[in-house]
């Protein structure tokens, strides 16, 4: 039986034929010794068909498609086996076989082509000779060229995947989550020393203000406590808010027992509470960053379980769409993996909740429903991801009526209300999201009548101050707004029928001139009256003209 070698390079899909392998027997070693040697591997392996590809881009797309995750065998390559090897008869076995790097590329290739693949060592220790020896396979390929394709081809698949990574945007958020916590330890062990530093020029000051951040702000305030008088006091009151606080400071200022600070050391101790006011203030601006990155990532899970806990969890699985394939079990004890090891190699308790320990929903729930809350919680947290992730629109519809059913448990638990049924809710929920998409056309719509018209309004203004009238008209009848047209054509559709209608009254009265002049005046009569008459009996005045000229044949005859 005959063995074809499938070797995917980064310049094309090349086809080799291997000979004599009845003599040497599918024998791995004796291919990994005769592999290194060009002579003896040559006389076993030949170049049956090369098919180079067209540019950069078809060997990328190429290479994606046979990468890992898709393993689908495009029309290029189908092509380029059905030409090159012989043709697979029903009802017969093939005298060949194709041998492949990839099993799964080849149970492919089967199912589309009937084309018998082998993925095997003794196959795999071919590739690698062909893969060593390749560029001499090749005569017209010049020394370079293939380690040219190789670097292109590896940067562009992999700037391909970072693209990939760069547009899940909920990397993003993991990074600002654990900057955030991070901060959090910073301010407060810098917002620590501040306290300490300043305390032993002010060391009342502590107990009076109790924050972190109004302690920086008001240590900076007053620099020296000795230079403290009652005029101050009104900045102390818009630092802190409270005059009584801000009279306090002032009087236990006069009676500190704190030593004095040289100039020096105020000015250091300043900058300090300076740059943690900053840090504050920072942090409170990725607050803000990460909430709104948050709502446009997992509205349903944020408004759900908070957009800190949300992010938490999404840092902690990796990325939204690994904490979409959690089930609500592995949900539930996130961040509690040490304690669950640890319960079961001692045969103890598991934990009953993780990071969503967190949320308010568990500590507003009783000791005796906190495990039941959380596991409830973390079912509801699973479907709010899934939603996010898989989800084409993003709303928080979902969320909003998940933490319904939630705030429902609790007081289940607590007063045995009976909460909805899941499918009620979440039948309701996909009403509420198919009414706003209803709305959001409605609003599409009335917002482009609205633009129509204003466009209408802004030609009617140009053509009122430029040229006449009737210079302007097939001007505005080519390039007229689909707005203006059904208007126009019905006008002209009246003006027509008019003129038709005078143009018939107006050839029988040339035909009846040379007749009697009785007739004609009473046809004449005839078109005053029809004239007044309304715009609605326009068919009827065509039926009585159409009478009135047989009528006149006829006298005429007689």
């Amino acid at each position: 039986m005959a063995l074809h070698l499938l070797y995917e390079s980064a310049s094309g899909y090349s086809l080799f034929l291997a000979h004599g392998l009845d003599e040497i027997g599918q024998n791995t070693e004796a291919v990994r010794n005769s592999v290194s040697d060009l002579n003896r591997f040559g006389k076993v392996v030949k170049l049956a068909a090369f098919h180079p590809f067209e540019s950069a881009l078809d060997a990328l797309n190429q290479c994606n498609s046979v990468s890992e995750g898709q393993w689908v065998m495009t029309d290029e390559l189908r092509s380029f086996l059905e030409l090159n090897l012989p043709k697979v008869k029903e009802g017969k076995k093939p005298k060949f076989s194709l041998g492949v790097a990839e099993p799964k590329i080849g149970s492919h290739i089967f199912e589309e082509t009937k084309i018998p693949c082998q993925s095997n060592e003794f196959v795999l220790e071919l590739l690698r000779g062909v893969r060593l020896h390749f560029d001499r396979f090749i005569k017209d390929l010049k020394p370079g060229d293939l380690e040219k394709a190789q670097l292109g081809l590896g940067h562009s698949y992999s700037r391909a995947k970072v693209k990939f990574n760069v547009n899940r945007v909920d990397n993003m958020v993991i990074q600002a989550i654990f900057l955030l916590d991070t901060l959090d330890k910073d301010i407060n062990s810098f917002s620590m020393r501040v306290r300490e530093w300043y305390s032993w020029h002010f060391p009342e000051l502590v107990k009076i203000v109790n924050d972190n951040y109004l302690y920086a702000k008001v240590a900076k305030f007053i620099e020296n406590k000795s230079d403290l008088s009652e005029e101050k006091i009104p900045g102390l009151t818009d630092i802190l808010g409270d005059e009584d606080k801000a009279k306090e400071i002032v009087e236990a200022a006069k009676a500190s027992m704190g030593q004095d600070l040289s100039p020096i050391d105020l000015i250091n101790v300043q900058q300090f509470a300076q740059r943690v006011m900053d840090l504050a203030e920072y942090r409170k601006k990725l607050y803000e960053y990460l909430v709104t990155k948050m709502n446009d990532i997992a509205p349903n899970l944020a408004s759900l379980i908070g957009e800190v806990v949300g992010a938490r969890l999404i840092s902690h699985a990796g990325s939204l769409t690994n904490l979409a394939k959690c089930p609500s079990s592995t949900l539930q004890i996130l961040g509690a993996e040490k304690a669950l090891f640890r319960a079961l190699k001692t045969k103890g308790n598991t934990p009953k909740y993780g990071l969503i320990f967190h949320s308010s929903f568990i500590g507003r729930a009783s000791a005796r429903n906190k495990g039941r809350m959380a596991r409830y919680l973390a079912n509801k947290c699973s479907i709010a991801s899934r939603i996010d992730c898989f989800a084409e629109s993003s709303t928080t519809v979902f969320g909003e009526k998940l933490r319904e059913q939630v705030e429902e448990r609790l007081e289940f638990y607590d007063k045995g209300i009976a909460p909805r049924k899941n499918i009620d809710v979440m039948k309701a929920a996909i009403e509420n999201t198919q009414n706003n998409d209803k709305e959001m056309d409605v609003d599409k719509a009335t917002s482009e009548a609205s633009a129509k018209k204003s466009k209408k309004k802004s030609t009617d203004d140009a053509t009122e101050d430029g040229e006449p009238m009737a210079e302007d008209k097939p001007t505005a009848a080519t390039n007229g707004d689909a707005s203006e047209e059904p208007k126009t054509e019905k006008k002209k559709k009246k003006k027509e029928k008019r003129k038709l209608v005078e143009e018939e009254e107006v050839q029988a009265v040339k035909k009846n001139s040379n007749g009697v002049n009785g007739v004609s005046a009473e046809d004449g009569t005839a078109k005053k009256k029809k004239k007044k008459k309304s715009k609605g009996e326009d068919g009827e005045e065509d039926l009585a003209a159409a009478a009135s000229e047989g009528k006149k044949k006829k006298k005429i005859k007689v």
